[in-house]
C-alpha cells in the first residue's frame, strides 16, 4: 500500500512510538503536571479568556496535559487524538489528578462517528495540522461542533518555520501544501537521544489555507497574531531569550515561529 493512503496507521504508531519518550522527558515534566502546574503557554491564556464553566473540545490533545490544564480553569473537556497509547495515558493522568475530563481516541475526520455534543469552544494548538492532508475537511469539522456564536481558538507554528531544513541553514521545503512529506526520524522533539525510530507522514499548510478554510465554512476572524517565539524547545539551534521564549540562534527575531487566531463561528 502506498505510505500516503495509509497516513493515518502510519502516524498513529509514530506517536504510539513517541509517547513513553515523551512521558519521561523534561519537555513535558510529568512531575510538575501532577503536582498541579499548568502546561497551558501565554499566549494560548489570552486568546481563551475565562474558560470557567465552558465546554472545550480539544483537538489532537496527545495525553491531555492541555485538555487536563483547561479542566483545571472551571472548563468542562473533551479532549480527542488518533493514538491509542496516548489516550490510554491520558486517561490515567486525569484519574491521577481527579480530573473529569473526557477522552476520545479516533482520527479527527472520524469524530462524527464517536461524538454528537457541540460546544463553546474548539482548541487546538503546536502542530497539530501539518498531520492533516485536507484543511476544508478540518474546518468542516470544527464548525460541527461549535455551538452558533461558538469560538475556535488555534495556536500553531508557523509554516515559515517548516520550510526550513532541521538545522535551519536552507530552505528545504515549499512553504504551500505541495502534497505529502513523509519522513523518518530518529528520536524525537521531546528527547532527540530517545533510542526511537518512526516514520510519519505530514503535509504544510501556509497561512491563506488556513484562513481560506475557516471563512469558507463559515467563521469570521476576530483575531490574528504573529510571534518572533517559540514557548517550546523543540527546534534545532535554539536560544532561550527568556523563560518559555525560543528563538534560532542564527535567525534571532527575523522569523515569525507561531501563530494564534480566534474565529467564531456565524450563523446557526
Amino acid at each position: 500500500m502506498n505510505p500516503i493512503d495509509n497516513y493515518i496507521a502510519i502516524n498513529r504508531q509514530s506517536w504510539n512510538n513517541r509517547t513513553d519518550a515523551h512521558l519521561k522527558s523534561e519537555f513535558y515534566d510529568l512531575d510538575s503536571f501532577l503536582k498541579g502546574e499548568t502546561s497551558l503557554n501565554d499566549i494560548e491564556l489570552a486568546l481563551l479568556g475565562d474558560v470557567k464553566e465552558k465546554t472545550i473540545l480539544h483537538l489532537q490533545c496527545h495525553f491531555g496535559q492541555d485538555t487536563i490544564s483547561l479542566s483545571r480553569l472551571g472548563a468542562s473537556v473533551t479532549g480527542v487524538d488518533l493514538a491509542d497509547k496516548a489516550i490510554l495515558n491520558a486517561r490515567r493522568i486525569a484519574a491521577d489528578t481527579n480530573s473529569n475530563t473526557q477522552f476520545i481516541c479516533c482520527d479527527i475526520y472520524d469524530l462524527p462517528n464517536h461524538l454528537q455534543q457541540r460546544f463553546d469552544i474548539v482548541y487546538t494548538s503546536y502542530g497539530t495540522i501539518g498531520w492533516l492532508p485536507d484543511l476544508d475537511k478540518w474546518a468542516q469539522i470544527i464548525a460541527k461542533y461549535l455551538k452558533p456564536g461558538g469560538k475556535f481558538v488555534f495556536v500553531e507554528f508557523h509554516p515559515v518555520v517548516w520550510m526550513f531544513d532541521d538545522s535551519f541553514e536552507k530552505v528545504g521545503y515549499s512553504y504551500f501544501n505541495s502534497g505529502a512529506i513523509l519522513e523518518t526520524e530518529s528520536g524525537t522533539y521531546a528527547d532527540r537521544s530517545a533510542d526511537i525510530t518512526q516514520e510519519y507522514v505530514m503535509w504544510n499548510h501556509g497561512l491563506s489555507e488556513v484562513m481560506s478554510s475557516l471563512i469558507n465554512n463559515g467563521f469570521e476572524i476576530n483575531t490574528f497574531e504573529e510571534f518572533d517565539y517559540s514557548p517550546y524547545n523543540c527546534f534545532n539551534n535554539t536560544i532561550e531569550l527568556a523563560p518559555k521564549k525560543y528563538r534560532i540562534a542564527h535567525l534571532g527575531n527575523k522569523i515569525p515561529m507561531v501563530y494564534a487566531l480566534v474565529a467564531t463561528k456565524k450563523g446557526v
